[in-house]
């Protein structure tokens, strides 16, 4: 199933137009929060081509190889992605702040780098509002945080929270900026930048959680599963339903497998009825489930 790539398209753009004229004005002033700035929209950059990249990988057609498809790519990439904004975009910060501590390189007018930083805020913005929107049309119920834990999509959050850490980086950035301008004092270009290394570890470590947690394996919700064990129950030739296992192969296929216990005495074809209309009515009500397997058991 193909799935919207429009967060991902507005943040790759913000992202390469505004790494460069962060570099620009880095490299003209010395500042190494803007050096830090820029290397984190370089890093955003590579973490939307990747997740594009997963998103195509994602939707290759099922194989002998792979009977299931290849939907668990998306959760391989992100999980990269997520060590990524760590291993670099933080790592890189980190060495600038410290590195500026020790001598700081700030030189003359800090006036383009304003300049640069609210352009790259804007824009930062604007596409933090369209990944926003985005996933809350498809996550609606709930928290931000809850919609995120819940959501098996990880493209759409990804987005969300890369743009969010990188408007929170900017006003820190500018703030810290305009504090070390007014006073004097240097020192505050490095911390800025190592604010933005913290920014960026915190949400490569949540990234990473929740990668992880999809890549390892999620099934269907508590709520879901019960939803569908109250619907079997409405068949008369089920006695019980021992177990119900559910693991998502993408954001858009969920393979099911059901433990049902039957009364005793159907023939083969009244089983097969039953199973077919178990089936039927689960996927009328939950189209993502797009495997069912259905284990008999007489008695119960």
């Amino acid at each position: 199933m193909k799935r919207s790539k429009i967060s991902i398209y507005a943040a790759l753009g913000a992202n390469i137009a505004i790494a460069a004229v962060k570099f620009i004005a880095g490299g003209v002033t010395g500042s190494a929060a803007m050096i830090a700035e820029g290397v984190h929209s370089i890093v955003d950059s590579v973490n939307e081509l990747l997740l594009l990249y997963g998103i195509y990988s994602s939707n290759k057609e099922r194989d002998q190889y792979h009977p299931f498809g290849y939907g668990r790519e998306l959760y391989f990439w992100s999980f990269i992605v997520s060590i990524l904004i760590f291993a670099l975009g933080a790592g890189v910060s980190f060495y600038q702040g410290v590195a500026h501590l020790k001598q700081p390189a700030i030189t003359g007018s800090l006036f383009w780098n304003y300049i640069v930083l609210i352009f790259s805020l804007l824009f930062e913005g604007i596409s933090l509002i369209i990944a926003f929107r985005q996933f809350r049309s498809a996550n609606t119920e709930g928290s931000l945080l809850d919609a995120v834990i819940r959501s098996k999509d990880p493209a759409s959050f990804m987005v969300l929270f890369e743009d969010g850490a990188a408007v929170t980086g900017l006003v820190l950035v500018l703030a810290c900026l305009f504090i070390g301008d007014i006073t004097h004092n240097p020192y505050f270009d490095g911390i800025a930048s190592l604010l933005v290394g913290l920014i960026l570890t915190a949400a490569s470590a949540l990234l990473a959680r929740e990668s992880r947690s999809l890549l390892i394996g999620e099934g269907i919700s508590a709520k879901t599963e019960k939803a569908i064990i109250d619907l079997i129950k409405r068949d008369r030739s089920v006695v019980s339903t021992p177990r119900i296992f559910s693991l998502y192969q993408s954001p858009e296929e969920v393979l099911l497998v059901i433990l049902l216990n039957f009364k005793p005495k159907l023939t083969v074809g009244e089983l097969n009825d039953h199973i077919d209309d178990i089936k039927r009515n689960i996927r009328e009500q939950w189209p993502k489930i797009a495997y069912i397997v259905i284990q008999p058991e007489e008695g119960g």
